[in-house]
């Protein structure tokens, strides 16, 4: 009798623990369900660990859902590849799965990914292999117990060029650009409405690369390209700036500080320089 009271305490203890570690939450359902925003990823070509080097970058990161906030996110790349410390305002999520909410919801406990604390604040430690290419994830609601689905966005031209190998760099070096005065297509990407005139002027001169971008609007006091501010050459028809160009086919993060708004206010932007586009202004194709 005693031997059978102590295997079934063992099968009790046994059961108990399955459960402790089974799958939690269900799929939310449509009425559950928040907006969702697309992200805009067309035409942007995955970065994967190989193509950086090894380190610890501050990047941002978009989000397909404004409920989702994530309010910083540290990418360490490393010779195994990348992870990524998303930094969230609140405890409003329990646990994140890299997959499907329909997968997480059939996942044990022990294998998702818990919400932590460090001195910095509350974190997900989420495995990334790409960058610039949508991340399919899901979150668990820690109040309706609900497993929601989010796209998430790494974005590369949020890191300093430091990070890329040099290899992977498109530079007026690398195309081997002399000294003189280029068209080249830009194009401005962001959520306001300003764009940039193009083609635009690429000078380069001693091995330095720059560009004079016009903005379709006079309404620009500032600029901040890499952490550096510029102020307008000239207002005439559009605020026109001249910022240095590190990089060609790779989207420069530039930050705008609109007067059309009141107060006037930052806007982030990015803008792109197009290698194949280059053309010398007395006509001839660069590099010929």
């Amino acid at each position: 009798m005693k031997r059978m009271i102590c295997v079934m305490m063992l099968a009790a203890m046994l059961l108990g623990a399955c459960a402790e570690n089974g799958p939690i939450g269900h799929v939310a359902t449509e009425e559950e369900m928040t907006d969702v925003a697309l992200l805009d990823m067309e035409g942007l070509n995955p970065i994967t660990p190989e193509m950086l080097n090894e380190g610890e970058y501050e990047v941002k990161v978009d989000s397909s859902s404004a409920m989702f906030k994530v309010v910083g996110c540290t990418l360490t790349v490393s010779e195994t590849g990348m992870t990524a410390r998303l930094y969230m305002k609140s405890t409003a999520y329990s646990y994140m799965f890299p997959g499907k909410a329909g997968e997480a919801a059939e996942t044990p406990r022990d294998s998702l990914i818990p919400l932590k604390e460090d001195e910095t604040g509350l974190y997900f430690e989420l495995p990334v292999d790409a960058l610039d290419s949508p991340y399919v994830c899901a979150a668990l609601s820690d109040r309706k117990q609900a497993w929601y689905p989010r796209t998430l966005a790494f974005r590369s031209d949020s890191l300093p060029l430091e990070a890329f190998k040099a290899e992977n760099l498109v530079t007026a070096e690398t195309l081997g650009l002399e000294d003189g005065e280029y068209e080249c297509e830009a194009v401005l990407e962001g959520k306001g409405r300003t764009t940039v005139q193009s083609p635009a002027v690429i000078t380069v001169e001693s091995g330095e690369c720059t560009a004079r971008i016009v903005f379709s609007t006079a309404k620009i006091d500032y600029i901040i390209v890499d952490g550096e501010k510029y102020t307008p050459v000239s207002a005439e028809d559009g605020a026109a700036f001249v910022i240095p160009v590190a990089v060609f086919d790779q989207k420069i993060a530039v930050t705008v500080d609109s007067t059309a708004i009141k107060p006037a206010t930052e806007v982030a932007y990015s803008v792109t320089f197009f290698s194949e586009t280059l053309t010398a202004l007395d006509g001839s194709p660069s590099g010929e």
